[in-house]
Order: C-alpha cells, then sequence, then structure tokens
C-alpha cells in the first residue's frame, strides 16, 4: 500500500453538513468511475488505509466500496477541488466499479483516451471474424511471432524516421507503431490499461 499525503484539515465540512462530495476517477485511464460522499471518519480510514471509504447516505455507515463485492478502489491520489469543499479521488478498481457489473456507474461514460479506447474495441470486435477479410484478424490468427515481428518492423521505421528528421513520416510510422502494438497486446490477452497501470507501478516504487 502506498501511503498518499494529503492535508484533511484544509477542507471545508460546512456546506454540506459534514459530508463531502468525492469523484472517484480511475488512475490508469481516466475513467470516472463513481461519485461517493465522506465524512471526517470515512476520510481518515481512505488515507489510513489505502482504500477508498465513503459515507453512505443510505445505510447512515461508514462504508469501504467492494466490502461484499471485494471490487475495492485502491487509492492512488486525492486531491481537492479549489474551495475545498469537493475531492477528487483516483484510484485503480479490483473489479466493476457498478453494482451492475459495469466498469463505470456513469452510462456512456468515456476514458481520458476516448479515440485508443474505441480503436482497442475494434480491435477486440475483428478478433472473431474472418482473416481473409480483416488485416487485424489475420494478424490474431496469426503466431505471437508474426505479430512481434511487425511491431519490430515498425520500431525500426520509427527510429529510422525520427534519426533522419522526417516529421510526417515519423507521425505516420509512430501510428502504425501504436495500432500494431495494441494488437499485439490484444493476442496477448492484455491491454493498454495493464501498460499505463504497470507504469504508474514503476513510477510509485521509484518515489516520482
Amino acid at each position: 500500500m502506498t501511503a498518499v499525503a494529503f492535508d484533511a484539515a484544509a477542507l471545508d465540512w460546512s456546506k454540506g453538513d459534514g459530508l463531502l462530495p468525492v469523484v472517484v476517477q480511475h488512475a490508469h485511464d481516466g475513467r470516472v468511475l463513481m461519485l461517493g460522499y465522506t465524512d471526517r471518519s470515512a476520510l481518515e480510514r481512505t488515507l489510513a488505509t489505502g482504500e477508498v471509504h465513503f459515507w453512505s447516505r443510505s445505510k447512515q455507515r461508514l462504508w469501504r466500496k467492494g466490502e461484499s463485492s471485494g471490487h475495492v478502489l485502491a487509492l492512488v491520489s486525492l486531491a481537492a477541488d479549489c474551495d475545498g469543499d469537493a475531492l477528487l479521488a483516483q484510484a485503480v478498481p479490483a473489479g466493476p466499479t457498478c453494482h451492475r457489473g459495469t466498469p463505470s456507474c456513469f452510462d456512456g461514460d468515456a476514458p481520458a483516451h476516448p479515440w485508443l479506447n474505441e480503436l482497442e474495441a475494434l480491435i477486440a470486435a475483428r478478433a472473431g471474424t474472418d482473416p481473409a477479410s480483416s488485416y487485424v484478424a489475420k494478424l490474431l490468427a496469426g503466431t505471437p511471432a508474426r505479430r512481434a515481428q511487425k511491431v519490430g518492423e515498425e520500431g525500426v521505421e520509427v527510429a529510422l524516421a525520427a534519426a533522419t528528421g522526417d516529421l510526417s513520416g515519423l507521425r505516420g510510422e509512430a501510428a502504425d507503431l501504436v495500432f500494431h502494438l495494441l494488437v499485439l497486446l490484444r493476442g496477448a490477452g492484455l491491454t493498454l490499461a495493464d501498460v499505463v497501470g504497470e507504469l504508474a507501478r514503476r513510477h510509485s516504487l521509484r518515489g516520482g
């Protein structure tokens, strides 16, 4: 568990009768996951445990997100808004955040990099189609070595464009590299969020 430094004493608890709204955002892909409320005790538990706690207005008690489902929210960072009466919690969910089994409680909510996620979804949809009619399906139906080869080839093209100062070529080759990397990740059962999560993990280990 990584400790999160936060000055709770600077918050304005008076406007909401001791409750502050907490917007929870996925720390890796930027998706807004849910909205909850915290009081002083819930905030103290969040900071002490590294798992997001709320004050349940319906149950009238302290509530650890995921206490029944196991889908806890591991806190990464916490920030107050300019007035000190609302919080933004960045967290990594252990499973679906919503009780409906969806990643977010907000219908139609999009991650911070929607086009890349849309491209990932398109690649996933192509996985089950006829390889003869889809380049992506052909790559996914092939061997991991072939997908790795394509990433290697595109990586070389990126390097060559950068070395020669060909900015237009660099942009295009970099796009090809990202595309083939997403296909490679899909074939291995990984996603872009997994890669971002690994970068975040390394950052936390190095202390920034």
